[in-house]
């Protein structure tokens, strides 16, 4: 078993996928010869040819248009977008036509098709790569959008992803890609999706996160274990739809909780939980529903970056002030 980085999890999904089906093809912008901007493709044109892996031109709203027509003809695309701040042209495309073929036909045709993006602040990349859209595909009746946080879950989130017979935006923390490594068996076992991960448990308060900022809260969690606050810390993994009862269940448990995401407050997919849990769980809480979240700003460059981003120090804050209100 390998101790394999979150880049390479991808990759070493996406080659046992192809491997297993042949109705699985890549496309995207530069991710045959070079293996993709950050080298998710690594070696796999080499392996299943230029048929199967495609590079194409830069047109965002090509790739997704094209990769909805592969799928209503029965192929599985894995689309890549380079960056989630160009993802934007697939909006028409996704929104028009991949989240509601299956409606629009009655069911005779379906979509079942991924479209990758790396997202997230932390790498410093120039403006426009570094946002967090999930909120956004979030909105759309017809699509689900999962954002994996370390390499084992992104490998098995990505198989359940390229398998669903559904459009699937898969959103790829960035700055996670190398920053760990972890073992994962390449055994072509699939996650569960529409279900949330206890990454670790606890009695003090309930921290909700995703994708990038799970690292934060992880590392949060044992700074607070050193003052004796213990957090258990609920990775969501897919956003729509997603597992409210555990969430539900985890806050009857601790009374308290918090929800940490990297994307901007306002609107931002940690509203939509902290009104469920108000709505369904209000009588547990001792504490007032708390959120750490990105600011209402464009995503800025390298030298403020760091401040954009939640960190452990506001999560610790957070959690402690949560404590005190009770």
């Amino acid at each position: 078993m390998a101790e394999i980085t979150l880049v390479e999890a991808i990759d070493l999904a996406l080659g046992f996928e192809m491997a297993r089906d042949p109705s699985v093809v890549l496309l995207g912008e530069d991710i045959g010869a070079n293996g993709g901007v950050f080298r998710a493709t690594n070696g796999l044109q080499a392996r299943f040819g230029r048929e199967r892996v495609i590079d194409t031109p830069l047109a965002e709203a090509g790739i997704a248009g094209v990769a909805i027509g592969m799928a209503a003809m029965g192929l599985k695309p894995v689309a890549e977008i380079q960056f989630s701040g160009f993802i934007y042209p697939t909006i028409d495309q996704m929104i028009n036509h991949a989240s509601r073929l299956r409606h629009r036909t009655r069911g005779r045709l379906t979509c079942p098709m991924v479209l990758r993006s790396p997202c997230g602040a932390g790498i410093h990349a120039p403006e426009h790569h570094s946002e967090s859209p999930e909120a956004m595909f979030a909105h759309i009746p017809g699509l689900r959008v999962v954002a994996p946080s370390t390499p084992a879950r992104a490998y098995g989130l990505l198989l359940a992803a390229i398998r669903d017979p559904d459009p699937v935006v898969f959103l790829e923390p960035t700055r996670l890609y190398r920053l760990f490594r972890e073992e994962v068996v390449d055994d072509g076992e699939a996650l569960p999706l529409d279900a949330c991960f206890v990454s670790r448990e606890g009695r003090d308060a309930t921290v909700v996160t995703w994708g990038a900022s799970h690292a934060e809260v992880m590392n949060a969690a044992e700074a607070l274990a050193q003052r004796g606050v213990e957090i258990e810390v609920i990775d969501l993994a897919t956003l729509k739809p997603y597992d409210s009862e555990t969430i539900l269940k985890s806050v009857e448990k601790t009374g308290r909780c918090l929800i940490v995401h990297e994307a901007p407050r306002t609107a931002g997919f940690g509203a939509e939980i902290a009104a469920e849990v108000a709505e369904r769980a209000l009588y547990s809480l001792l504490a007032p529903v708390t959120r750490v979240t990105g600011y209402d700003v464009v995503v800025p460059l390298s030298r403020l970056e760091q401040q954009y981003m939640p960190s452990v120090e506001r999560i610790v804050d957070a959690v402690q002030k949560c404590m005190e209100g009770a």
